[in-house]
């Protein structure tokens, strides 16, 4: 495997890490995490840089989750049903990832990415619901940005122990991304509450200012 990789990124460099990310997610055998542990391992061995490398990692699974969204707002369920064996999604993954998407919508688009076989899925859920895009944008993109950065992050510091990234997420299953995600959602339930906040101290602000002036 690391074969394939290397010959991948030594061909097409940060296109290939792109296009990877971006077919991984729309549904084609390709393993989205494996490969970008092994792009830190190669950041750590300063064949690649970071930065470009998060950069193309993250637009490609970007663009994966948009044309998948896309493509189930355009044409249904019956086209997921109806394409979904030829990339590995059986109407069995479909049929138990809509009853996790009816559940937990939001949240569970979040968490997907680090559930193999669902995160191929519930953008096309999402699209398929009718979900508004400026909403599925600021989850699916956040996501999509934070699942990159823990791998390629995780193989830079693991370096040569690059391969023990997987054997963890095989223990802890989705444990800690559920974690990660509830602490985004605070954070950003917490960022708003402070804006709002501000908003409404400026405005009362400018009332008492405006009531001076008229006295």
């Amino acid at each position: 495997m690391e074969q394939t990789f290397m010959k991948l990124i030594g061909e097409f460099g940060y296109l290939g890490i792109f296009a990877a990310l971006s077919l991984g997610i729309i549904g084609l055998p390709f393993p989205d995490e494996i490969l970008m542990t092994f792009v830190g391992y190669m950041v750590h061995q300063g064949m690649l840089s970071y930065e470009l490398s998060l950069l193309s990692a993250c637009l490609g699974a970007i663009c994966g989750v948009s044309v998948s969204y896309f493509l189930g707002m355009k044409l249904g369920l019956p086209f997921l049903r109806k394409v979904g064996p030829y990339i590995f999604i059986t109407a069995d993954k479909i049929e138990k990832s809509q009853v996790l998407f009816q559940k937990y919508g939001f949240f569970l688009i979040f968490v997907s990415y680090y559930v193999t076989g669902l995160r191929h899925i519930a953008a096309y859920l999402a699209g398929i619901s009718r979900m508004k895009f400026r909403y599925y944008m600021l989850v699916a993109y956040t996501g999509a940005s934070l699942w990159c950065f823990v791998f390629i992050t995780a193989g830079k510091i693991l370096g040569n122990h690059w391969r023990r990234m997987q054997e963890f997420m095989d223990q802890i299953g989705v444990f800690v991304p559920t974690l990660i995600a509830v602490m985004v959602i605070a954070a950003l339930v917490a960022f708003k509450i402070k804006r709002s906040k501000a908003k409404r101290k400026e405005s009362e602000t400018e009332q008492q200012g405006g009531g001076s002036m008229e006295a």
